[in-house]
């Protein structure tokens, strides 16, 4: 079900399946930000990627020993999520875990997904709170397309990001024909907050950063003067996708976690940036969105 939230200035829209946010639209021009989930690009919007971010090795993974098998992204992406809360401002959805989760990730658990009006933007909200009677382990991420090019007669080309400080980071190196990570990098910035973009620099797939210095991101255009930022603080991953095919968004990914490293063969709480959750106690994580 499709749940609508607006104030003077911004509406969204967001879905009870997957929890997903659906539209971002800025009200002063009817600006659409989010991507419209065309399949013939790629049909999500926002999913959420719970409880792994990427991949793992061949979709299967061990627990104490026995084997589970799990879908890249993980399984939120794919459930129906209830309504937990509904108010002027606030939309709250929950995931909890159930026999049928417990076959394909063998902790319990409870997901909360909200998203809080603000005054030009959105604030989205994660709990991840263990319900088990042990320690559990999880990933999370954000996985949001933003329509680009935004206008008419413009081009991919015409966009870029500007980071809020200016970077020396190198991408973790992730392999396009197995989706999952070597343990090599690649020197990127130098010195520098500006990626212009092309369609080129995802010939690789994503551009995977560990260790930036910003916590906010902005896209912009050579073109026009519309803005989407992203505030990621407190996440430790970044990502940035779109199809090297050439598809008109792109993503901004703040995650808990990551693909697997290729030569992986540990079990689950060992994987590299994993979350470990103790009994009785709740994750919480957030990002936000504003436009202008």
């Amino acid at each position: 079900m499709i749940y609508t939230l607006e104030n003077e200035n911004v509406k969204i829209t967001a879905n009870t399946f997957g929890g997903e946010l659906n539209n971002l639209i800025s009200k002063d021009d009817s600006i659409e930000f989010l991507w419209c989930g065309d399949a013939e690009h790629w049909k999500y919007h926002s999913p959420i990627l719970f409880p792994i971010v990427g991949k793992v090795i061949n979709n299967s993974y061990n627990v104490d020993g026995k084997t589970y098998e799990l879908p890249q992204h993980g399984l939120a992406r794919l459930r129906e999520f209830t309504l937990l809360e509904e108010n002027e401002n606030k939309l709250s959805f929950e995931l909890s875990y159930s026999e049928d989760t417990l076959k394909i990730y063998p902790y319990k658990f409870k997901l909360i997904l909200s998203y809080t009006l603000l005054e030009n933007g959105v604030k989205v909200s994660y709990d991840v709170e263990n319900l088990d009677d042990k320690d559990i382990y999880f990933s999370i991420g954000a996985h949001p397309a933003f329509m680009c090019p935004l206008k008419k007669n413009e081009t991919f080309d015409d966009y870029y990001f500007e980071f809020n400080k200016k970077e020396n980071s190198s991408l973790m190196d992730l392999n396009n024909a197995t989706g999952y990570l070597n343990r090599t990098k690649t020197e990127f910035f130098n010195d520098s907050n500006r990626i212009d973009l092309s369609f080129d620099i995802f010939k690789k797939d994503a551009l995977v950063f560990d260790d930036l210095k910003s916590n906010t991101i902005t896209l912009k255009s050579d073109k026009n003067s519309k803005e989407l930022t992203m505030d990621f603080t407190g996440f430790p991953y970044l990502a940035l996708w779109t199809k090297a095919t050439g598809a008109p968004f792109v993503c901004i990914e703040p995650w808990y976690g990551h693909s697997d490293y290729s030569d992986f063969k540990g079990e689950f709480k060992e994987k590299a940036g994993i979350e470990k959750l103790e009994l009785g106690k709740t994750f919480n994580a957030s990002y936000s969105l504003f436009i202008k």
